[in-house]
This record gives C-alpha cells, sequence and structure tokens, in this order.
C-alpha cells in the first residue's frame, strides 16, 4: 500500500435514481500514467470528482501515500497534492491568465495582488508547456485550445503530486497534442503520478504504463496497456465486440440543393464561401484549429448577423440575420460546446427537449404549454436516439456527455429541420456513443434532411461523409468525394497558407 501514491478500495458513489460508482478500486503508483477508460457513464468522471474533493464518496476508503485519507473539498485536495484537469473548462474568462492560473492562491503585496510576481511564475509554467500565451491576456480572448493550456498549467503549477487529465488533449491541435505528452514524460522522470482519461484510444499507446476499465460503476478489468489490443479494450468497456467503428450509409446523392451559399463571407471569420448541400447527403468540413470551420458554420445559423453574399434554402434565396431566422428557413446547428451552447445543464431533460418547440406544444393564444405534448415529444426522442435518463424530469448536469449530446441533437431533430449542422458531434464522447450519433446521421441521411459534419479527427470525417471540403485561412482550399480521398490528402490541402 506505501508504494502507491493513492489507493482508493471498494468506492460507492449514488446519485438520486443513479448508482454512479458501485464498489470499484483504483490505484497509482509515482512515475506511472493509469488510463482510466470506459464508456459514459461509467463512473470515470465520477471517481475523478472523488479524488478531486468536488463529490464526497458513500462508502469505501481512499489511501494517499499510504495513509487513509477523507477527501473533503477540492481547496483540501490541491493541498494534499492532488491536481485535476477536467474535460469542461473551469475557467473565469473576464480573468487573466495568470489570474486563473493562481486563482485562490494568488500573490500578494500587502492588501494589494502581486500581478507581476503572479505573471512571472505563470510565464515559467507556460515556458514548460513551450506556451506563448501571455499571462496578462484576458483567457475569454483565447481559444479553446489555448484555455485547455491554461487549465494544464494551471494543475502544474499547484506541484501536484497527483495529476488528473480528464480528456486534455479533447481540443488541441497535434502539435499542442505532442507537446502535452512530452510535458508528461517529464513528470512521470519527476516521480509524478497521472490519472489519465481519454476515449481517444489511439493515442494512448504514447504515454500509459497501465488502463483500468469501468462499465455502469463497475470495475472490469485492471492491466498493463501493451498486454491489451484496442479491440480487447473497446470490448471490456461496452460489454460486447464493435464490428465497425463507422457505420456508414452509402446513399445515392439526389439532385436537389437544400443549402447553397454563394460568396459567403463575414470580416474575418470566413470569406467567398461556395458551399452547396444536396438533399440525403452528409458534407464534411475539415481544416486545422482556426481555419474558419466553426466560424462558417456559426455564420450559415446567423450568429453573427447578416452575412454578405447570398444563401439558399430549397433555391429560394433568403435572408439570416439572427438565428431565430435560421430556425425559421429549417436549419439547426449542434454547438461544440454542448454545455455553453447546447444546453440549460441545471433544468430537465424535457426543458431542454422544449426549447425550439415551444410554438409547437404551447398555445399561440395565452402561451400555455402543453405539458403533455411535451412530455410525449420528450419521451418519444429518448426512445428513438436511445437517452439514457432515469426520467424526463432529471437534470441534464447529471447525465453522461454521450447522453448529454443526444439531447442536444434530439430537441433539434424534433423542430423537423431540413438542414442540421454537427459542429465536432463526438467530442468527448465514448466509442459505443459515438457509434450511436454516426447512427443518427445516417437516419437524418435517409430521411432527405441535408448533414453538415466539422470535425478534427479525419478518420471520422472519412469515415461518415460522402464529400469533404477543406478550409485554410478561412477559405475553402479543397471540394472533394470522400470516397476519392485520403488524410495526406486532407492534410496536404488543410495546410495550403498560401494558394
Amino acid at each position: 500500500m506505501k508504494d502507491y501514491l493513492l489507493e482508493a478500495k471498494n468506492i460507492r458513489k449514488e446519485f438520486p435514481g443513479v448508482v454512479a460508482l458501485a464498489g470499484v478500486s483504483f490505484d497509482l503508483k509515482p512515475g506511472e500514467v493509469h488510463a482510466l477508460l470506459g464508456e459514459n457513464g461509467a463512473g470515470k468522471s465520477t471517481m475523478m470528482k472523488i479524488f478531486s474533493g468536488v463529490y464526497q464518496k458513500d462508502g469505501g476508503e481512499i489511501f494517499l501515500k499510504g495513509k487513509a485519507t477523507k477527501i473533503t473539498s477540492p481547496i483540501q485536495a490541491a493541498e494534499l497534492g492532488i491536481g485535476i484537469i477536467y474535460q469542461e473548462l473551469n475557467l473565469c474568462p473576464h480573468l487573466s491568465v495568470a489570474e486563473n492560473i493562481f486563482l485562490s492562491r494568488e500573490f500578494s503585496n500587502g492588501v494589494r495582488l502581486d500581478r507581476e510576481k503572479m505573471e512571472s511564475e505563470s510565464l515559467k509554467i507556460l515556458s514548460v508547456l513551450h506556451s506563448d500565451i501571455d499571462p496578462k491576456e484576458k483567457v475569454k480572448n483565447l481559444s479553446i485550445s489555448k484555455q485547455q493550456i491554461v487549465e494544464i498549467a494551471k494543475a502544474l503549477s499547484q506541484n501536484a503530486d497527483i495529476i488528473i487529465m480528464d480528456e486534455p488533449t479533447s481540443s488541441l491541435s497535434e502539435r499542442e497534442v505532442a507537446q502535452l505528452f512530452e510535458v508528461i514524460k517529464e513528470l512521470k522522470k519527476r516521480g509524478k503520478g497521472i490519472i489519465y482519461i481519454s476515449h481517444k484510444l489511439d493515442e494512448l499507446k504514447e504515454i500509459v504504463d497501465r488502463v483500468t476499465i469501468f462499465r455502469d460503476g463497475k470495475w472490469i478489468k485492471t492491466a498493463m496497456f501493451n498486454e491489451l489490443s484496442l479491440d480487447e479494450i473497446i470490448s471490456y468497456m461496452v460489454g460486447r465486440s464493435i464490428d465497425e467503428k463507422f457505420p456508414r450509409l452509402d446513399t445515392v446523392i439526389k439532385t436537389r440543393k437544400i443549402l447553397e451559399l454563394k460568396n459567403f463571407s463575414k470580416g474575418e471569420y470566413f470569406k467567398n464561401i461556395n458551399l452547396e448541400l444536396f438533399e440525403g447527403e452528409a458534407l464534411g468540413i475539415a481544416g486545422l484549429v482556426g481555419a474558419g470551420r466553426t466560424e462558417l458554420c456559426k455564420g450559415i445559423f446567423g450568429a453573427y448577423g447578416k452575412c454578405s453574399g447570398e444563401i439558399l434554402i430549397d433555391g429560394q434565396k433568403i435572408e439570416i440575420k439572427s438565428p431565430i431566422d435560421a430556425i425559421k428557413n429549417g436549419i439547426s446547428y449542434i454547438a461544440e460546446d454542448r454545455k455553453k451552447e447546447g444546453l440549460a445543464i441545471n433544468m430537465s431533460v424535457s426543458q431542454n427537449m422544449s426549447f425550439p418547440i415551444l410554438d409547437m406544444i404551447s398555445s399561440k393564444i395565452i402561451g400555455y404549454i402543453d405539458k403533455d405534448k411535451l412530455t410525449e415529444k420528450s419521451n418519444s426522442m429518448i426512445e428513438k436516439l436511445s437517452i439514457k435518463t432515469p426520467s424526463i424530469s432529471q437534470k441534464v448536469k447529471n447525465l453522461s456527455g454521450g447522453n448529454q449530446q443526444k439531447i442536444v441533437i434530439g430537441k433539434w431533430i424534433l423542430k423537423n429541420p431540413k438542414v442540421v449542422i454537427f459542429d465536432e458531434p463526438t467530442r468527448g464522447i465514448d466509442v459505443n456513443a459515438k457509434i450511436e450519433i454516426y447512427k443518427i446521421i445516417n437516419e437524418l441521411k435517409a430521411s432527405g434532411i441535408g448533414v453538415i459534419v466539422i470535425s478534427s479527427e479525419l478518420p471520422e470525417i472519412l469515415g461518415i461523409t460522402d464529400r469533404i471540403l477543406v478550409m485554410c485561412n478561412k477559405g475553402i482550399r479543397a471540394n472533394i468525394e470522400t470516397r476519392k480521398t485520403n488524410q495526406e490528402e486532407i492534410m496536404n490541402f488543410a495546410t495550403k497558407f498560401n494558394d
């Protein structure tokens, strides 16, 4: 026991209507990366929140360096040498990078904050990460990938012996991922123990020593990572083998254009975009971080107000000045950051389902919501999308990431859209949930809906789309049939900044 940095035995945790952890165990040695894997809802994040003091366990024991310990708060966890990097960013956007890194541990000069010292110390930590982020910059002005780097710097600043990384690479570019892995290797040399949670199984071979797998809140397997194949890991995670990673529905693309853009532009967000989307087609948009992919799709959805150029739906020119205009014209947008832009996480499943369809379930005279109709529609979507929830009254924040994503998709399907835009639809969800999302995309295609998919994962883009637009430097560099291209060609177009 004394050889472990951390050892947890028979940990139990329950929420209303849900047993999140049913007597699971886990341990961590100095100088190792121990991956904790499982589907969304398996209990991984719950276990990490117990270690970091956000949740208190309902049963079991935790030992730190051989000593029985009760972790009662995040502050205490930090004092005990436990740092955590959450999957969902946990930063204060209105504060500077340095202020975020040393939040609740600020340096002071008497009664005043010593910002100069905090900025100097932040610069040292960021240099370890090979990052050029300015410590004085407001976090709200940073890209998601740079905000993730700040999260990592925040954990490193605590000089923790145990560092929990919950999906740390979900918003990072390949270069930033490589830099993170170098940092992890250095931390291992210093005897730090790292608990690593990721759904990107292919990246684990670079850094992971051991792996533990949870399923449905139960411990399933612990082994050396090199003793298991990826297929075996997936089988343990889902309780069955997965024969096809990308279940593609090959359809004959109709000639009817659902959506068309002509010289579509908006300031520095995107420029001179010409795009066609056909009935029953899945159109992929690939490119590097900052290429303008998300900005383009938000522009289509009206998030930036009126854009120059033309937008046509079913051959008819329309004007979109706001998301309301887009929704009225049959365009739905499923945002990359589901908790910030897709859900009201403190509200129930049915309340979230209701937002786009209030006009369909309420009286136009007195604004009365027909609760029976809402219940019927919510239950129909829960069944259709296999959403795991105790009831439609369950708060969304208590559900797994995969089920939260299905709720975002479900509420827009209820609106009977013509075009559905998916922005990183499988970010931060497990292998099995990804396949379920792909099947939903196939069903939308089969019903004649036009689908646009933004994804940073090239195998995903190649696996589920019919045609791919490659963006670079805010414009479109290539328009390619998916079956006739590969990752190398896409990356070649994605890096042609001067063409």
